[in-house]
């Protein structure tokens, strides 16, 4: 079972995420509202794959990716975006995101987004 660390300011968005990977077999080993508490987090709880929204408190993800690309260059990361986020997208790309995901959220689309970079 892989194990996610899911990253994302917004409560609902966590708890959507969490309920829609929980259901396709996945392990939630972790939650965190912006990047300071992932990149901790990541080296806490080691997991499989990060889902890791942009905009954040503190430490946007695109910061926190590289934070913890830095930490774990094999790191797995799926960025998570609102529409119209495209060149904060790319830019995460570039800091070492492997896919991204829009919000708001489809089941099989954040399945099948994990899969991949799994």
């Amino acid at each position: 079972m892989s194990k996610v660390l899911i990253v994302d300011d917004a409560a609902f968005m966590r708890m959507m995420l969490k309920d829609i990977l929980e259901k396709n077999g996945f392990e939630v080993i972790g939650e965190a509202s912006n990047g300071v508490k992932a990149v901790e987090l990541y080296q806490n709880v080691r997991p499989d794959i990060v889902t890791m929204d942009i905009t954040m408190p503190d430490m946007d993800g695109i910061e926190a990716v590289k934070k913890i690309k830095a930490i774990d260059s094999t790191a797995k990361i799926i960025m998570c975006s609102a529409m119209g986020q495209q060149n904060m997208v790319m830019e995460a790309i570039k800091a070492g995101a492997r896919d991204f995901i829009v919000k708001p959220f489809q089941g099989d689309r954040v399945v099948e987004a994990i899969k991949k970079v799994l």
